[in-house]
């Protein structure tokens, strides 16, 4: 009873840390952008919305100040990048670090408590549902808005653009495009989702902590590549977004079964950096397997007809 209950608990976690994945997923894969921005924007997102909480507001609003809170960290790192010209990776570091001074200047000290204020989820005993349940309700339906709104923009002319920044700087700038707005929107809303998910997972697990967010980039790869070893790096944008989602869900679950089976919970880390490391591996083998079949089927071939 214990392990479907972690199951059921790691299910609906997995599809709200999901769209943090995805809006990792646009500075990493779109952008080519590893930023470092994620851990602080994240918390930023939980430390809003907290606040917004514990003196009475309402949830939703609430959840769009984090929003449009990660949104301006996003912001900030883009202009360090764009304009300053720093390295986008040192960028990241330098706000993550400001983040972690400005949340707790939010908050006013490390840890909020959220137990006695309202919540997204508070409608399901009031239907039927259980408080897991109507999270996942919940996380379900912000997820299909979040994916239908990134695959309605990244359909139009200025998300092309932002797609293509990522791939070929050179060739988007040789057609006339600012790739230092491209870079600029592409962390933007990047933040503004993973302090999105930041004040989701907030409310669910019941407090604002100025470290919610520490390792939260490294969860966001993980989940997006276990979904791009499931189901492939390339295919459809809507593919991949929800193969993000997938990949969260089934990193949740694992985490939940080896929680189960005995590991410690110090081990998580350790843990998180080992299905990373894994599963970027396995399809570098796998093309690398593939390349030497082709290989020796090509030189069976020359040796018959030399034959």
């Amino acid at each position: 009873m214990s392990l479907f209950l972690a199951l059921q608990s790691a299910t609906y976690q997995g599809v709200l840390w999901g769209i943090m994945a995805v809006g990792v997923y646009i500075t990493f894969r779109l952008l080519d952008i590893a930023d470092m921005t994620c851990d602080g924007s994240f918390a930023t997102g939980s430390a809003v919305c907290a606040v917004i909480l514990t003196n009475h507001g309402n949830p939703i609003i609430a959840i769009l100040a984090a929003t449009l809170a990660g949104a301006l960290a996003g912001f900030v790192t883009g202009l360090l990048h764009t304009k300053c010209k720093i390295p986008a990776i040192l960028a990241g570091i330098l706000a993550q670090l400001g983040l972690y001074s400005i949340n707790l200047r939010i908050m006013g000290k490390s840890n909020i408590p959220l137990l006695q204020t309202e919540s997204l989820y508070d409608w399901g005993p009031m239907v039927g549902l259980t408080v897991s349940q109507s999270t996942l309700v919940v996380g379900v339906i912000a997820v299909a808005i979040v994916i239908a709104l990134l695959y309605w923009f990244f359909g139009t002319e200025l998300g092309n653009a932002l797609r293509a920044t990522g791939n070929n700087e050179q060739m988007v700038r040789a057609v006339g495009v600012n790739t230092d707005y491209t870079k600029l929107l592409g962390l933007v809303i990047s933040n503004a989702l993973i302090a999105l998910s930041g004040a989701m997972v907030g409310q669910s697990v019941g407090y604002g902590d100025v470290k919610i967010g520490m390792g939260a980039i490294v969860m966001g790869l993980a989940s997006i590549v276990i979904g791009e070893v499931i189901f492939g790096r390339y295919g459809s944008f809507l593919k991949r977004l929800i193969a993000i989602i997938v990949g969260s869900i089934i990193y949740r679950i694992i985490i939940a079964i080896v929680i189960q089976l005995g590991l410690s919970t110090d081990d998580l880390k350790l843990l998180t950096a080992f299905i990373v490391a894994l599963a970027l591996t396995i399809p570098v083998l796998m093309a690398n397997r593939k390349q030497t079949a082709n290989y020796k089927k090509l030189t069976k071939e020359v040796d018959e007809k030399n034959a």
